[in-house]
């Protein structure tokens, strides 16, 4: 499956923000937003430097790859979750926003079992988790409230998954979701508000720019 391999922070560099892809790392001296705080390329410091007025078609797709990195999403899939979003009854916007906060990848990272969506797609992929008893290794899965995760009886026994617990305790857990850290295992409350999903990002425009 064809994915994003290059530089994580050249993506923080081109949105003008910091979108945490890295996890505890965005938080040190280390975080390469912090030192080179302007667009990537030739041109990327005399452009922040002067500054641009944008124009409506350029906010929008700004939108549109904002959301697009925060997952690690690439655009066919992007564009087919709003499709599937546009067919659901309510908001298009919000629509697009739960299936993509419902991903399960974004769920074990929402529950605090990854310290980003990087590792926890690598953790899914490599089949450390069972959705309703049966194994799975598909990071997109969408799940639905009711819905439970649980980490496997084998990975249990290697070293990350034994200090899990110790180190979930940093990281909140979702609202919309309850988890078991002696049990290493989760659920699905309900869907998530809109109010408990990234408020940087802004999915009207990203509707603006698939209606255009």
């Amino acid at each position: 499956m064809a994915r994003y391999i290059g530089p994580a922070c050249r993506l923080c560099r081109r949105e003008g923000e910091k979108l945490f892809l890295k996890g505890e790392r965005c938080f040190t001296p280390k975080c390469a937003f912090d030192r080179r705080a302007y667009a990537p390329g030739e041109h990327g410091r005399t452009q922040t430097a002067h500054g641009s007025r944008e124009s409506d078609y350029a906010k929008q797709l700004r939108a549109k790859q904002k959301a697009r990195r925060i997952y690690g999403i690439l655009e066919r899939q992007f564009r087919r979750y709003f499709s599937f979003a546009e067919k659901r009854r309510g908001p298009p916007g919000l629509n697009l926003l739960q299936t993509l906060e419902l991903r399960l990848d974004n769920v074990v990272f929402r529950m605090g079992f990854a310290v980003n969506r990087v590792q926890a797609r690598q953790l899914v992929s490599h089949g450390h988790f069972m959705v309703n008893g049966r194994r799975t290794d598909v990071p997109s899965m969408v799940l639905e409230p009711g819905d439970e995760l649980v980490v496997r009886e084998e990975s249990r026994r290697t070293t990350f998954f034994k200090d899990l617990p110790a180190v979930a305790e940093k990281y909140p857990c979702a609202i919309w979701l309850e988890r078991n850290l002696n049990q290493m295992s989760g659920r699905v409350i309900r869907l998530p508000e809109r109010g408990e999903i990234d408020g940087n990002l802004n999915e009207q425009l990203i509707v603006e720019y698939y209606s255009r």
